[in-house]
């Protein structure tokens, strides 16, 4: 019975992961703005360039131009639910980074939800998981909705930040290779892939790749990130995340680590709720405005 069930949700799902049918992808506000924060829907390039992706975007008022803070959302090996996902808003974390003067832009990838298309980050099954190529994949999505939205008048070219989720966090790790000018701090939330391995609890699919992989993005890494897990985090606590992030550092990667306290009953989840955006808000304001030293004059 529950191969014929999943046999007969094939088509639905066939029908969900398809990218849309058009001869032209139109890039760019699809909607007009609205409550809270003058959010508003948007569409923007992807790794497809068949494909647009959709995404949401927050802003403060007035003109700008504004730092530009690109949310990139957690993600699932099922097929099914990655097609059932509704549109990523992180809206407690949009609030705050708006109230920071920042514009907002919280993309969804191909393989997502209203975005569908093919899983450009699939990372294979557990004994053969390629988390360096996923983790690219999902940094060459980030990097093209930032790039499209920094070519936009109100916001500013430099200084820009990328906050990850999970997957979305894995992927801001592949990302901190570019340019510092343009992108100018990272912060993940429990980066990574394979957690939950068959829907366990702290049970990580092919540990060693994982870490092999977070050394890989530490060789290049130009950006300072800073990495934040909560302490009831089942996907990837705070023991094996100092893992991935030693081995980060000892390859290169410039990073701060920081445990935050337990948020509701999995802490994996904090940073889509207002208690996980207020435990990380101190975090949060040392990275995205971090101290610099102020110049003195020679005697």
């Amino acid at each position: 019975m529950r191969l014929l069930n999943t046999i007969a949700l094939l088509p639905l799902l066939a029908l969900l992961t398809a990218p849309p049918l058009c001869a032209q992808v139109t890039l760019g506000p699809s909607g007009e703005e609205g409550e809270p924060f003058r959010r508003q829907e948007w569409l923007v390039p992807s790794p497809d360039t068949d494909l647009a992706a959709h995404a949401l975007l927050f802003r403060p008022p007035g003109p700008g131009p504004f730092r530009l803070a690109v949310i990139a959302h957690a993600s699932t090996q099922n097929a099914l639910r990655r097609a059932q996902m509704p549109q990523p808003e992180y809206r407690p974390l949009a609030a705050d980074l708006v109230a920071r003067g920042f514009a907002v832009l919280v993309p969804e990838r191909p393989g997502h939800g209203a975005t569908g298309g093919r899983y450009i980050e699939d990372q294979g099954g557990c004994d053969e998981a390629d988390y360096a190529r996923s983790g690219r994949a999902t940094a060459d999505a980030i990097s093209r909705a930032l790039d499209y939205l920094q070519k936009q008048d109100f916001v500013r070219k430099d200084a820009a930040v990328v906050i990850g989720h999970s997957a979305g966090g894995w992927g801001a790790l592949a990302l901190a290779n570019a340019d510092p000018k343009v992108i100018s701090a990272i912060t993940v939330f429990a980066p990574g892939r394979g957690g939950h391995a068959n829907d366990e609890p702290n049970r990580i699919c092919a540990p060693h790749t994982l870490l092999a992989a977070a050394a890989d993005f530490g060789k290049a890494a130009r950006i300072p990130v800073t990495w934040l897990v909560a302490v009831n985090d089942s996907y990837f606590a705070p023991a094996f995340s100092q893992k991935l992030v030693d081995a980060f550092r000892g390859s290169g990667g410039k990073v701060e680590f920081r445990s935050l306290p337990a948020v509701g009953s999995e802490g994996h989840w904090m940073i889509e709720t207002e208690a996980g955006v207020k435990a990380a808000s101190g975090e949060l304001a040392r990275a995205l405005n971090p101290h610099r030293p102020v110049a003195t004059k020679k005697p």
